[in-house]
């Protein structure tokens, strides 16, 4: 009895001396705790998504890829199976489970000299706490500040929250932050779609998710989850019928299939950009936005395609062969070391492979699986050796010329030859990725939004974006502004300007600046449509000079082209450098009758809880909600907010002159496409930029190609060689399936039968006929004479010339009635002067059409300096040398300007060719 009594007293007092203890170490680590009553409202950070049109998911951002699921939408049977794997007495403990504690240490001291991993005793709030609330430090400190926080969660949070906390805040692998993330990441489904044994893979990832990799450590993972479903039936989730199904199954993981996803990299990354401008980058990281933008995913892959084939297509025409990627010095287990090459970046779909055996009609192919295939000669052909950018290697004659035995090379698959004749299963032809970039834009002219945007080759090489990035001179695809300016200023598409030498004077110690045409020709007095079909950049200066560089640089800053421009005649030519995505943007301008737009690429941004806190059209649409839709009801009507920048009729006049670029003009390789079309080439001095820019009714697309270093594409290259050959891949895929509508004419316009080439009034024998648009009281007449600008003329004089039709009691120029009958008794006069030779100092070349023939029945008509106009059959009269020489073939005479004084340009900027 006494030794019971003392062995009592030792107990409480072991008992007592135990509690005071805790006490003590309790009232100690509670000292400092972090603050946790954050958690009552707590929201994970969460990805956030992108979306094209369509619904399909284009890309994620976020720090940590997490989607966030309310406790109510995760399925039991996901709950059940992590309460199984982590905490099966979740629902009964107070934070710290003693009797887990226990079994556990009774398990572990059993397992000892087993090899097994030690079994925990954390509860799920023990998780929380220490993945919310403290670090991953492993001490006894932190597991008592770990069971003290556990304990005080407990009493602040229900258990559904402490619940779904941990379920939306594990880490999973695979990138993979949060049961749903989890569910897409390793099985592609949504977590109502988990099977059993999918739910208890996930739930067996937690304590250590790089031990249990199906593809690395299949047995272990299986396994694993296999516990986990016992212990779903030990606890009663499950039945045994259901566990042995589960545990049969196999355990495959699955991607996201491509035609569920969109891949636009380009539009991907100017996305989130634009998102974190306006929202901050922790909001976009881990708010949870969801975000509709208005990418065409069959349009983008339109664009992506025709992009890479043609910088691939220049590349091999204007490049060479650069060698393979890399050698092996010997082929044994060459499968195996061909493993081990690094691909290049860029390399997207195409392979890696060796080269076994060469030939001179063919060589043969390994690949990493073991696999075989054949490159014959037709698809190494174009691949001479480059020895510098300008200078190539010999002609390749055989496949030996370019390719060796053991050399790693890029190739990709290919079925039909040159000719169109099937290739034998296996074949490949060479790759290589270029060195030259470019950049691809299409958008919907009528709302600015865009469908469809690559920046360049590949994000992989760089994610440099030369669609919306890239700064570079528009050179003629610049030149349609200088001609609307000239339409709003009474000029037509028939008023004649001359395309003839033009001198320019820059001042003091600078030399004399002569712009040229492309290809070095002249065509004298040229109607405005055929100097924009053509692409003359002679008669562009002219034009510009005439009106004024000040009008020229209010429209390309109205246009949205540039926010600042110097007012030098070289930028009529496109000096001033803009972006693609700013060019594209003025032309959808042109299309829609003049309404000013601004590209967009997000249509909505939605925050985690669903509400809309962004969207592109801000417009208020009454009735559009109506619930109980009545046939008698009103439609409702959508008010049109766009500015009008533009004159709707000279845009369409605009358009039609940019359709003759396509039929008779620097376009002209779109010809057959047949479908309404317009648009502008542009190549800059030194072909260091080539454009296309070209639009349908409906859809406007830009085209820009050129070094990231600009140096110059080649000497044969243009905007037509480089840039409409991938806008003609693309719009051909774009128009598929489309019925042709017209461009649309707006009211207000007289529509006459002209000679395109003349731009005088159609004439029975007139093979080619085309409608032109003019205002009312502009179109040509058979008794008028025609006007030549030739750059010399005061802008008031012409004005009168080509009279202007927009001002009633006042023209554009500001002139009062009285003024014009001045001008008008001038005017008069000149027909004489013309006639009877004498001097004029600054009036264009006046020659009525019955005095053509005898003007095209000299010998040559000479246009002195001076102004005296010489139609003989010898030499000019009064000893002043000539300026200019126009020859038989020539339509209309022609005199050169003088160089003008009033402005100083810069010869920097030179603008564009062709």
């Amino acid at each position: 009895m006494r030794f019971f009594s003392a062995f009592l007293s030792v107990g409480l007092l072991a008992i007592g001396l135990g509690a005071v203890s805790a006490a003590v170490i309790f009232s100690h680590y509670s000292k400092n705790l972090p603050q946790y009553d954050y958690l009552q409202d707590y929201q994970p950070p969460n990805l956030s998504r992108i979306y094209a049109d369509d619904g399909r998911m284009m890309a994620v951002v976020a720090a940590e890829q997490r989607m966030f699921v309310p406790i109510d939408s995760i399925p039991k049977r996901v709950i059940d199976a992590f309460l199984s794997a982590e905490d099966a007495g979740f629902y009964k403990h107070k934070g710290i489970d003693f009797v887990g504690i226990v079994r556990a240490l009774f398990i572990n001291l059993r397992n000892v000299g087993r090899e097994r991993h030690p079994m925990g005793a954390s509860t799920i709030t023990q998780q929380v706490a220490k993945n919310m609330l403290l670090t991953n430090e492993v001490s006894l400190s932190r597991k008592i500040k770990e069971a003290i926080l556990a304990t005080k969660l407990e009493k602040v949070l229900s258990k559904e929250r402490i619940l779904e906390i941990y379920l939306n805040q594990i880490f999973l692998g695979n990138r993979s932050y949060g049961i749903a993330a989890a569910a897409l990441n390793y099985f592609n489904k949504a977590l109502d779609d988990l099977t059993i044994a999918e739910a208890a893979y996930l739930a067996a990832l937690p304590k250590a998710p790089n031990n249990y990799n199906p593809t690395r450590d299949y047995d272990a993972a299986v396994a694993r989850r296999n516990w986990v479903i016992g212990r779903m039936v030990e606890n009663g989730f499950i039945s045994s019928e259901e566990a042995d199904a589960a545990a049969k199954q196999p355990l495959v993981t699955r991607s996201r299939a491509e035609h569920e996803s969109v891949t636009a990299n380009y539009f991907s990354e100017e996305v989130r950009r634009q998102l974190v401008d306006w929202f901050g980058e922790d909001t976009v990281t881990q708010g949870g936005l969801a975000v509709k933008t208005s990418l065409d995913p069959r349009l983008q892959e339109a664009a992506t395609q025709a992009l890479r084939e043609g910088l691939i297509a220049f590349d091999r025409r204007e490049r060479g062969w650069r060698g393979a990627v890399a050698h092996l010095d010997d082929l044994n287990d060459w499968a195996v070391r061909l493993k081990a090459v690094a691909a290049p970046k860029g390399i997207g779909a195409w392979r890696l492979a060796v080269v076994l055996k060469v030939g001179k009609t063919e060589a043969s192919l390994g690949f990493s699986d073991g696999t075989k295939g054949r490159l014959p000669l037709s698809e190494v052909i174009w691949a001479r050796r480059e020895l510098t950018p300008e200078t190539f290697g010999k002609t390749v004659r055989a496949v030996s010329d370019v390719v060796k035995a053991g050399d790693v090379v890029m190739v990709d698959a290919v079925h039909d030859d040159p000719q169109s004749k099937a290739y034998p299963e296996g074949t490949y032809t060479l790759m290589q990725i270029p060195v030259v970039q470019g950049a691809l834009v299409a958008l919907d002219p009528h709302t600015g939004r865009v469908f469809a945007m690559s920046g360049g080759f590949s994000t992989k090489i760089s994610q440099f974006n030369r669609a919306t990035q890239a700064l570079r001179q528009p050179g003629s695809s610049f030149k349609p502004f200088v001609y609307m300016a000239a339409l709003d200023n009474g000029f037509t598409p028939a008023t004649l300007i001359s395309d003839s030498p033009f001198v320019y004077e820059q001042g003091a110690d600078l030399p004399l600046w002569k712009p040229e045409n492309y290809d070095g020709e002249d065509l004298g007095p040229t109607p405005l449509r055929v100097g924009i079909e053509k692409s003359q950049n002679v008669m562009t200066v002219r034009l510009a000079n005439a009106l004024g560089m000040s009008k020229v640089v209010s429209y390309a800053k109205k246009f949205g082209i540039v926010d600042t421009m110097p007012e030098l005649l070289s930028f009529s030519l496109g000096a001033k450098e803009t972006t693609l995505m700013r060019l594209v943007t003025a032309y959808g301008m042109i299309v829609n009758g003049g309404k000013k737009i601004t590209p967009s690429l997000i249509d909505r941004v939605q925050d985690r809880d669903g509400k809309t806190v962004w969207r592109a059209d801000d417009r208020d649409c009454l009735n559009c909600r109506t619930e109980n839709w009545q046939t008698f009801m009103t439609p409702p009507s959508i008010p049109d907010m766009r500015e009008q920048v533009e004159d709707p009729r000279t845009a369409y006049q605009m358009v039609s002159m940019l359709q003759g670029v396509i039929q008779r003009g620097t376009g002209r390789r779109l010809k057959d496409i047949d479908f309404p079309l317009a648009g502008k080439t542009g190549t800059t001095n030194d072909s260091r930029d080539a454009w296309f820019i070209g639009f349908t009714p409906d859809l406007v697309c830009g085209v820009f190609v050129g070094y990231d270093n600009p140096i110059p594409l080649g000497s044969h290259e243009t905007g037509a060689s480089a840039a409409l050959p991938i806008f003609g891949a693309f719009i051909k895929e774009a128009i598929k399936d489309k019925p042709p509508i017209p461009f649309r004419r707006p009211a207000g316009l007289r529509m006459v039968r002209v000679n395109p080439l003349t731009e005088t009034l159609a004439q029975p024998a007139d093979k080619d006929v085309i409608w032109e648009a003019f205002l009312p009281g502009t179109e040509p007449k058979d008794d008028r004479l025609p006007l030549v600008l030739d750059g010399s003329v005061p802008r008031l004089l012409f004005d009168s010339l080509v009279g202007n039709i927009k001002g009633a009691s006042e023209d554009s120029t500001g002139r009062a009635k009285g003024e014009e009958e001045e001008e008008e008794t001038f005017l008069e006069s000149q027909e004489e002067v013309l006639q009877d030779g004498d001097q004029f100092d600054s009036l264009p070349v006046l020659v009525p059409p019955n005095k053509w023939p005898e003007a095209l029945g000299a010998e040559r008509i000479w246009v002195p300096f001076s102004g005296r106009i010489a139609a003989e059959d010898g030499e000019g009269e009064g000893g002043t040398e000539p300026s200019g020489l126009v020859s038989e073939e020539r339509i209309f005479p022609f005199a050169p300007a003088k160089p003008p004084r009033t402005m100083t340009p810069s010869v920097t900027g030179t603008g564009g060719l062709y």
